[in-house]
Formats: C-alpha cells, structure tokens, sequence
C-alpha cells in the first residue's frame, strides 16, 4: 500500500487495505468489522461505499483493527475529522494536522504544498513583491505589504517558496519559475475559500483605506437566466485571461495589486420559493 500520507480520504484508505489483504489471503468484511468491534459483518463495506460514516471511536478502533499506531493512527483519525467536518475552519484544522504530523516524521502529505500556498494571502504577494526588491530583508518586504505581517513570516514563506521551486534565489534576489502549484479538487477548496474571506475582508478595508484613484469599485444588480448566468461566466473569464496577459507584459512592477471577480446572488431561486411553500 502506498503511505498513508498519501491519503486524505480515510475510506479510500480503508478499502485499500482491505483489497491488499484480500489480495494475499481469505480476508473478509466480517473479518475486519470483527477486528475493529463491529457487530454487523457488512457495516465497514457500507462505510467504504459511502453509505455510512465511522464516529470518532469507531476512528480509534478501525485504525488500529489495520494496525496503525502512532503517528499513522493520529493521522487516520485526522483524516476521519476532515472527511466529516462542517464547516471550513474545522476542515482546515484537521487538514493542517496532517500535515503538521507528517512533517514531524519528515513524510509529504500530498497536495500539502498547493493547499499551504493557497490557504493564505502573504505567499501569493510575497511571491510577486520579492523578484522587485532585489537584497530587501524580510523586514523590509514586510513593511511595504499593506496588511500588518511580520518579518518573521516574510521570512518562512520566502523559505516555502524557494522550497517547492515556486521562486528561485539568485545572489541577493528571488526571481519567479514557471512552477504553478495545482492541488486536487478535494482539498483546494477549503484553502481557497479561506484565501478569498481574507481578500473580501481587505477589499472592504480597501474602500476607506485607500484614496479614490488607488483603487476601483463598480457594481452592477441585475435580474438573469440561468443561460444569460453561464454566458456571464464565460465573459468574466475571458476577461480575466486578458488581464492576466496585461500584468505579465508589464515591464515594471510598482505595486502588487489584488482583482477579486466576484458574482454572487442576492435572491434565492424559484426551486427555493418552491421548497418554502411546500414546508
């Protein structure tokens, strides 16, 4: 089997171990719902079909009904939280106790590195601003980011960047690869929506804070199709590859600046009237 910090679903773990068992011996549900303390010979089935869930105590056995312990066994039960958490914040907690656990015994979580990138908004900047302060100490870097950070932190995310080959230090400069860091579906997500509360929240600073012609806000209330929605998306993204291409053939960086699209609803939908008249 592959390591299990290769994992951050803890059924795919649990079936894969049941196929490498099954693979090399008579091995059966029953037999490991018996190992684990499950009365029912099929339930651990269902809960790797998705039917049912493992509790937090039933975490505890089922790990070590394969043998975990240690590090491994706190992983897996880490991996049952994050499987099962409600809300961002928890995910991410648990998330980020993986790997925290698989750095401590010096194995990669996969997708750790995209989901670290991507969870705050210091490395995307720092990753811009450093290339154009060539020999700048962290402190210095620091000082020029509009949103209080410390050098210290300057520091570590220079350290990550150079690490994962997202920058490169040449002398006393850092300067951009080509590298992108792409995570999985599964896991981007809640880094994502964390990165975007923290630019929502600096965009709402940014109204007050910053002068008129520093900054630009336009809005626009309007009533759409679902058709006329996607084509709207569809126009939202063609013009964000255009800025994009616009930024790169910049020649000189003098500001790091953050464009948010953002497109949201203000009414719920006629399904929803629906679904309240019938309650």
């Amino acid at each position: 089997m592959k390591p299990i910090t290769e994992y951050q679903d803890y059924r795919c773990y649990m079936q894969d171990y049941y196929d490498e068992r099954k693979r090399v011996s008579a091995f059966s549900w029953r037999e490991f719902a018996r190992a684990a303390g499950f009365a029912s010979p099929t339930y651990l089935k269902l809960v790797c079909d998705g039917k049912s869930r493992l509790s937090a105590a039933g975490a505890e056995n089922v790990g070590s009904a394969m043998g975990l312990a240690g590090f491994e066994l706190e992983y897996f039960k880490n991996m049952v939280v994050y499987r099962h958490a409600k809300t961002d914040r928890e995910k991410k907690a648990a998330y980020e106790s993986m790997i925290e656990l698989a750095r401590n015994y010096k194995m990669k979580v996969v997708d750790g590195e995209a989901f670290k990138y991507f969870e705050s908004w210091v490395h995307p900047v720092v990753r811009e601003l450093a290339p154009v302060m060539p020999g700048a100490t962290p402190g210095e870097i620091a000082r020029r980011c509009c949103q209080r950070v410390t050098g210290e932190s300057i520091r570590e995310s220079l350290e990550f960047m150079v690490k994962v080959g997202l920058l490169k230090k040449e002398g006393n400069a850092y300067v951009q690869t080509d590298k992108y860091l792409k995570g999985s579906s599964e896991v981007m997500p809640v880094a994502l929506r964390s990165m975007h509360g923290e630019m929502a929240r600096f965009a709402e600073e940014a109204i007050e804070r910053f002068l008129p012609s520093e900054r630009n806000f336009t809005g626009l209330t309007m009533g759409v199709s679902g058709e006329a929605y996607d084509k709207i998306l569809a126009e939202l993204e063609a013009c964000r590859k255009r800025i994009v291409q616009i930024a790169l053939d910049s020649r000189k960086v003098e500001r790091v600046y953050r464009l948010n699209l953002q497109l949201f609803p203000l009414t719920w939908g006629e399904d929803k009237d629906n679904e309240q008249e019938n309650s």
